[in-house]
């Protein structure tokens, strides 16, 4: 997506950044690792297939990532003093540096969404006898850098991109429906008007065995569907509710975690 072309989040324990070219080959040795290939549900790609995947995670209307990397210590020491009862955004007093704040070196993981139409027969997480087509997000979470799991990467990560999501929904779903078909367009207008969340829900899958991530998706909020695995061995939970940003703010400060747009250029 473009909708974050130019946009970084900021907090004391990590910074989001547009997926760019520069990350790439970092990026690149990650996805060799079997055990982030099987976690994933990847191929390993070669360097040219990586870069171009890269460009179609930026300008794809249905895809939405971040890079996740390291904090910003200035900010983080500044964020630390003021502490996470009130997010903080759109402070433009400091500038990160692409390349530099943002180096391979800092890089931790990503965190990304994907757009689709799905067919549900819920609503609001109860069953409906009609079922109608909605507007889902598919969220996939990965701390890369193995001596940075368990330390609440992951956790941080995902809160602050919850945020970013609730906070411009209209225009990530606006561009999402500029480039779907007549048909699309028509159901997810709908959506818009009926005055409701206009993504009817987050879904994540997940290996069953994965018991570490499922009970961090748990902990913001997201159920499973069923307790039985798919045919690929998942889970799947999924969360409702995303128009209240409450439940978020609880979890920012229960888990310290503040929230900072910058622009990134």
């Amino acid at each position: 997506m473009l909708v974050n072309e130019n946009i970084c989040v900021s907090s004391s324990r990590v910074l989001l950044v547009p997926y760019s070219p520069h990350h790439v080959p970092r990026y690149h040795e990650w996805m060799k690792d079997p055990e982030i290939q099987e976690a994933t549900a990847s191929e390993p790609l070669t360097l040219d297939e990586e870069y171009q995947m890269q460009q179609s995670w930026r300008q794809d209307a249905d895809k939405l990532t971040f890079i996740t990397c390291q904090p910003v210590s200035s900010l983080a020491t500044c964020s630390d003093d003021q502490g996470a009862s009130e997010p903080v955004q759109d402070n433009n007093s400091y500038q990160v540096k692409p390349k530099g704040d943002d180096a391979p070196e800092k890089m931790i993981g990503d965190v990304n969404m994907f757009l689709k139409l799905e067919e549900n027969d819920t609503v609001d997480g109860e069953s409906s006898d009609v079922p109608k087509e909605v507007v889902v997000g598919e969220v996939e979470l990965m701390i890369a850098e193995k001596h940075l799991q368990r330390k609440g990467f992951g956790r941080a990560s995902l809160v602050c991109f919850l945020k970013y999501v609730i906070d411009h929904m209209e225009q990530i779903l606006a561009e999402f429906q500029g480039h779907a078909t007549s048909t699309q367009v028509a159901e997810l207008a709908t959506i818009t008007a009926s005055g409701k969340k206009q993504l009817e829900y987050l879904v994540v899958r997940i290996a069953a065995k994965n018991e570490r991530s499922i009970a961090l998706f748990k902990s913001l909020g997201f159920d499973t569907v069923s307790d039985r695995p798919n045919v690929f061995g998942e889970l799947e939970l999924r969360k409702y509710g995303l128009e209240s940003s409450g439940e978020l703010r609880m979890w920012m400060q229960h888990y310290g975690i503040e929230y900072m747009e910058l622009p990134y250029h």
